[in-house]
């Protein structure tokens, strides 16, 4: 069996995937490191590994990630080559969603919003996928926080606490501010985002609330980016988009079509969207590989 490598190299994880001839998914793996060359060496053995696979099935490596501008080399001699991450953020979001067309997010570090719209017709990738803008929010966003009002650094740990807590301890939500009796939004959503810290909010409630800062700013954020065009879904990606606190906070929006007019989509493998995106790069599928590196 042939198979090919997708590696995506970011800030403090690296992602590994791999597809068959027919493009069926045949595992993935995610590790944490500093030294990117390193970490990628290690997480592409690591990967062989766990799935029973040989270097020598390897026929192809592709590369994304914004710190896999550290690789200027074939790895041990297999054709490799880069692809855009935003590019790479589209298509894979697409693939996950199976859509044709929708706004693609990747939650990491920061946010980016890649329209993606597989049927314009169009040789440049860059009309199909484009990259509309970003956000500073993110999971860098989430960690720096965390560490500076819990003296919490370690994300699992965070994410634990957060699954404990309620938010609402400490946000100010619409509910506190109206009636709901003929109340003309939802009592669901925030008015202010740590609006309203309850004496008796614990360390879990404001981890909670930490989350739901990113979550919610984030859907705002996508329904902003799609005011006017003509598309409706929005495929949520990044390992931020895996926890069960993402499926929470992205229902709300989709329980008022009336109001967001959108509809929020978290896939399976949601965290390996750009490294899928970069497997289905289309100098991947054909059959000889450009020397671009």
């Amino acid at each position: 069996m042939n198979i090919t490598i997708g590696i995506d190299i970011g800030g403090s994880t690296t992602k590994v995937a791999a597809m068959d001839e027919a493009q069926t998914l045949l595992g993935t793996l995610q590790v944490s490191g500093s030294d990117p060359i390193t970490t990628a060496y290690g997480a592409l053995g690591h990967f062989l590994r766990k799935y029973g696979m040989r270097l020598g099935q390897v026929k192809k490596i592709a590369l994304t990630g914004q710190r896999a501008t550290f690789f200027h080399d074939d790895i041990y001699g297999i054709p490799t080559f880069h692809s855009d991450e935003l590019l790479s953020v589209g298509r894979g979001g697409l693939h996950l969603a199976g859509l044709s067309r929708a706004l693609v997010v990747s939650m990491g570090t920061g946010t980016a919003f890649v329209r993606s719209d597989r049927t314009i017709e169009s040789e440049n990738e860059t009309d199909i996928f484009r990259h509309i803008g970003g956000s500073a929010l993110g999971g860098g966003t989430l960690m720096g926080l965390a560490g500076r009002m819990l003296q919490v650094r370690n994300f699992d740990t965070l994410n634990q606490m957060a699954q404990r807590g309620d938010y609402r301890r400490a946000d100010l939500m619409v509910s506190d501010l109206q009636d709901g009796d003929g109340a003309p939004l939802s009592g669901d959503l925030t008015a202010s985002n740590f609006g309203k810290i309850r004496d008796d909010a614990g360390d879990d409630d404001i981890a909670a609330a930490l989350f739901h800062l990113i979550y919610e700013n984030t859907g705002v954020f996508s329904v902003f980016a799609l005011s006017g065009d003509s598309i409706r879904d929005v495929v949520i990606t990044g390992s931020l988009a895996e926890l069960p606190q993402a499926k929470s906070a992205f229902d709300v929006f989709n329980r008022m079509p009336d109001i967001f007019r959108t509809r929020f989509i978290l896939p399976d493998h949601a965290a390996y969207a750009p490294v899928i995106g970069a497997l289905l790069d289309p100098r991947m599928l054909n059959r000889q590989l450009s020397d671009d590196l």
